[in-house]
């Protein structure tokens, strides 16, 4: 039972961080639009890929991870790479949260960054998901 929880929840992590990189790119994108149409597109594709993908995929890959910790908590409790790992993907969970509040800015038409910013922000979650990666896989300590 417990491997395929654990084949759901990567599942759900992929799915999650396919929506955790685009994102911010078509944050990228529409701050640069300057005209209605695609500003109104982009804000359509925001909402959609943020409530219809990255939500469920967040909500599934957070509770299979919980239920796989609960299931072998015992074995994992006292490694220091599964509470790194755990405080990693809360920032994950911060940064989903974030990106609402940016499309709710987006979407009154009042996101007041620049593209700069947007293309450093796209960036962010690749550094926070290796070591996710290598903790899980190679579990350091």
């Amino acid at each position: 039972m417990y491997l395929w929880i654990q084949a759901f929840h990567i599942i759900s992590v992929i799915t999650w961080m396919a929506g955790i990189f685009y994102l911010p790119r078509l944050f990228v994108y529409h701050v640069s639009a300057t005209d209605e149409i695609s500003n109104a597109r982009f804000k359509v594709m925001e909402d959609k890929l943020y409530r219809l993908i990255m939500t469920p995929s967040m909500l599934i890959a957070v509770g299979l991870g919980v239920w796989m910790l609960v299931i072998a908590w015992p074995a994992l409790q006292a490694g220091l790479w599964i509470w790194i790992k755990i405080a990693l993907v809360a920032l994950l969970v911060i940064f989903h949260f974030h990106c609402g509040r940016m499309i709710t800015a987006f979407a009154e038409d009042r996101q007041l960054r620049t593209e700069r910013f947007f293309r450093i922000y796209n960036e962010l979650p690749v550094l926070v998901l290796i070591p996710v990666v290598i903790l899980a896989v190679v579990k350091p300590f």
